[in-house]
């Protein structure tokens, strides 16, 4: 059995050698690799995507939403590992494209795993678990909303982002710092829709 992720730079190493014999890398191979336990890796990568000018593309907010529940409902109900549709886990990008984005964001991962350590394990531990999922359930489901106001997709994305950091690292300050990032973005959609 792997070793539990504890750092980004982990994270991008196992995701970079998890192509198969044809040189692509699947969704189910990628899960495979981080660990089908490990729900930090799999939210942060989707917190990636919303935080990433993609989510203004229409329709991104919505399908991330979509696979933040999946992830969130199933920390919440602490289920032993990670399940997604096989459809969804037989998509692929080639080799080459997964090895160029690795390769653009390791010294992001070697900054940002600077920062971070074990603190504040309340926070991330027993009871905390299910207000982590949650509230990245509650992201969730406001999700299509935030296709309507601007920058706050991406504010969203930058808390799960935090959330699934927080998670690999055992950082319960960084927990603290995405829920404060969780309130700002909800005011601005309650804001806009008043």
């Amino acid at each position: 059995m792997a070793r539990e992720i504890t750092t980004l730079q982990e994270m991008l190493d196992r995701i970079g050698d998890s192509a198969d014999d044809a040189g692509r890398v699947s969704l189910g191979k990628i899960v495979e690799s981080v660990g089908n336990r490990s729900f930090g890796p799999l939210l942060l990568m989707v917190g990636i995507i919303a935080a990433s000018p993609l989510s203004g593309m229409p329709g991104v907010p919505t399908a991330t939403g979509v696979l933040i529940l999946l992830i969130a409902g199933q920390l919440f109900f602490r289920r032993d590992h990670f399940w997604l549709p096989k459809w969804l886990l037989r998509r692929s990008l080639a080799q080459d494209k997964v090895t160029k984005a690795i390769r653009w964001l390791r010294p992001l991962a070697r900054f940002i795993d600077r920062w971070l350590r074990p603190r504040l394990p309340a926070l991330i531990r027993g009871g905390s678990i299910y207000l982590i999922s949650f509230i990245c359930g509650s992201i969730a489901i406001v999700m299509p909303m935030m296709e309507l106001v601007p920058f706050s997709a991406h504010g969203a994305g930058v808390a799960l982002s935090a959330f699934g950091l927080a998670l690999i690292s055992r950082d319960g300050l960084l927990a603290l710092i995405a829920f404060a990032v969780t309130a700002v973005s909800f005011g601005l959609v309650i804001y806009q829709f008043s």
